[in-house]
């Protein structure tokens, strides 16, 4: 098995540089179609605002964050959306798993989906679920095997526009 040429962390808190990386990654995978909730053009200030956002909830508790660096830095991400309603305290949602176009079929998506469902596990989580828009993610969880809950047709634009279906997972996580 070849040894991965990056590493996956988990951050407390980001700091600029690291707003700009996660911001390249963003418009990488939105300019490459995936739907992600944004569409095009993804001008670079709407992108690092998004990560703003994010680190204010990283810091909160409300987020976990996971991130990827390779030799040209920040190349992967997926977050956990700790943050419930009251009577759901036990569940977490998976959130923008993102994968840099140049870091892709390496395994770093699979090795991403690890470290948030043990982080999930170290943050008291049982339940797990997402939703993709992506054939390819799709088949990474099912491969790692997360329940295919059902698809919903016509859920969101794809980022070039036109509707796109989305399919929901849940993954049950033992102690």
């Amino acid at each position: 098995m070849m040894t991965p040429t990056w590493s996956v962390r988990r951050v407390q808190a980001l700091d600029d540089s690291e707003i700009d990386g996660l911001a390249d990654v963003l418009i990488d995978c939105v300019e490459g179609g995936a739907s992600v909730s944004f569409m095009l053009p993804l001008a670079r200030e709407r992108a690092t605002a998004f990560w703003r956002r994010v680190a204010n909830d990283v810091v909160s508790g409300e987020r976990a964050l996971i991130v990827a660096e390779d030799a040209q830095g920040l190349c992967g991400t997926v977050q956990l959306v700790l943050g419930q309603p009251e009577n759901q305290p036990h569940r977490a949602d998976l959130s923008k798993m993102l994968v840099h176009r140049r870091a892709r079929r390496q395994g770093l998506g699979a090795a991403l989906m690890r470290a948030a469902e043990a982080t999930a596990r170290e943050c008291g989580k049982t339940l797990l679920v997402l939703d993709t828009a992506n054939p390819e993610a799709e088949r990474l969880y099912e491969r790692m095997g997360w329940t295919r809950a059902g698809v919903v047709p016509g859920f969101a634009l794809l980022p070039q526009c036109g509707l796109c279906a989305t399919t929901f997972y849940y993954r049950e996580l033992a102690g």
